[in-house]
């Protein structure tokens, strides 16, 4: 699943958590914005890897975390804030990593 940043009826609160919602919690997932705008999550490129073409992304979330699958999606304060995240940092970011706490 990919949210378009560039389209307001794409980037939403509720596409945000049926993002979050997609995520599988037995592996590691990052959430990712490439420069074009798109933001989706990531399991086989984290951390520092494989980050050309992307405008920023947010620190991984370790496997058993709790930050993703229909568990953390369910929970308004942790959606709200992920959604603060790329808002906020789409499209002209501070940094290229973005801690989300």
């Amino acid at each position: 699943m990919h949210i378009d940043l560039n389209n307001p009826s794409s980037f939403t609160l509720e596409a945000v958590r049926q993002l979050i919602a997609s995520g599988k919690d037995e592996v590691h997932n990052q959430l990712r914005v490439t420069k074009v705008g798109s933001a989706y999550l990531s399991t086989a490129a984290v951390g520092g890897v494989d980050i050309d073409g992307l405008l920023f992304r947010l620190e991984t979330w370790s496997a058993g975390s709790g930050c993703v699958g229909p568990i953390a999606a369910s929970d308004a304060v942790w959606v709200m804030q992920i959604f603060n995240a790329l808002k906020e940092n789409w499209a002209d970011p501070r940094l290229d990593y973005v801690d989300v706490y």
